[in-house]
């Protein structure tokens, strides 16, 4: 490749200092390649270029000298980046933009340009000063991690569709399967209520009632656990109020008023059951005794969540008891001691004569 000193051609541009000007001189010898263009010719031509801008483009300054920049630019280069260079010069703005150039051996490279207008004395503009910079490498590497990162995004995107797809198949079962021991649990409870109106004997007539109305609120359980949406979690909060309207419309009882005050609470779904059989024996138990021969009166739920517990209590109007006479321990207590420990939970009684109240207390996290 021909190269010669290119000090004269910084001549036409600074025609009134000599070789020894401190700037032209930075010019010609900077390893930054430059060029300089005058818009006041035809075409905006190329009037100066350095050596720097010769090794980068391959070109001999005969090749350069008189030709706009677009000389560089190829098929790869952006159409939107040469509007932007071309608006900036007839804006007479500076702009600083990457654009893909190509070599004069065919070879291309990503040159980091910044145009910036000359004006002389009287405001014009006299020149364009143009620096480039080969930032190949930086721009390969940026589309090296973009791809990577593309690559990334869509394995994640796989990767999520094909657990969402699993999940969604899981939640079908396990609704399916709640379901059908819903409708399980409902059909028991029809044999068992038929056989039941055989028998003579009233013991055995009220412990089997007894029996359907845990078959009952097991069958609520699963049927609020096929409606729900998430099949991780329970809404213990609306469970109970369903559950205690289901009981109190079962007893026929309409002199007994249900006053709730409940929170959405969230608990797993592994405790559902338990649960729900506890709310059970604690409504049925206040029934049966707070509300017993035809007395009236109001049962007031209440469920909450603090930070880390979460609180069920179920409160009666009715006579109490006296906690400090012994009272045997029925099924139902055993019942609730039982599925309290399971759930790992505290069920405590307090009596007085405003009433009874049952409160439930477990952690909010499983």
């Amino acid at each position: 490749m021909k190269q010669r000193d290119d000090w004269h051609l910084t001549e036409r541009v600074m025609h009134e200092h000599g070789r020894g000007d401190p700037f032209a001189a930075a010019i010609r010898g900077t390893r930054m390649p430059m060029v300089i263009t005058d818009p006041r010719k035809e075409d905006n031509p190329i009037v100066f270029a350095n050596e720097a801008f010769q090794r980068l483009t391959g070109y001999d300054i005969d090749e350069i000298i008189g030709r706009n920049c677009r000389f560089l630019q190829g098929p790869q280069s952006d159409p939107v980046a040469i509007a932007r260079i071309r608006e900036a010069l007839a804006a007479e703005e500076p702009i600083s933009i990457d654009l893909l150039n190509h070599r004069k051996d065919g070879s291309v490279f990503w040159n980091a340009l910044y145009i910036s207008p000359v004006r002389g004395e009287d405001g014009s503009v006299q020149f364009f000063f143009a620096s480039q910079l080969d930032v190949t490498d930086r721009v390969t590497a940026q589309q090296q991690i973009a791809d990577q990162k593309a690559q990334v995004e869509e394995q994640v995107r796989l990767r999520t569709a094909d657990l969402e797809a699993a999940l969604e198949e899981k939640t079908l079962l396990l609704h399916e399967v709640d379901h059908r021991v819903k409708n399980n649990l409902t059909m028991i409870g029809a044999l068992l209520r038929l056989q039941s109106r055989t028998l003579g004997d009233p013991q055995l007539q009220r412990t089997l009632e007894n029996m359907l109305e845990r078959i009952d609120a097991l069958a609520v359980v699963h049927r609020r656990l096929y409606q729900s949406d998430d099949i991780t979690r329970f809404d213990i909060g609306a469970f109970a109020v369903n559950l205690a309207q289901d009981v109190l419309a079962s007893t026929g009882r309409r002199d007994i008023v249900l006053m709730h005050d409940v929170d959405t609470v969230f608990i797993p779904a592994s405790k559902a059951s338990a649960t729900g059989l506890i709310l059970n024996e604690l409504i049925t138990n206040a029934v049966k005794h707070a509300f017993a021969d035809g007395r009236p009166g109001t049962l007031t739920l209440r469920v909450r969540q603090d930070t880390d517990q979460i609180a069920i209590a179920l409160c009666d109007d009715g006579p109490g008891f006296d906690p400090a006479v012994a009272r045997p321990m029925s099924i139902g207590t055993s019942l609730v001691q039982r599925l309290s420990r399971q759930i790992k939970a505290q069920t405590v009684w307090r009596s007085g004569a405003d009433g009874t109240c049952a409160t439930v207390t477990f952690p909010a996290t499983s």
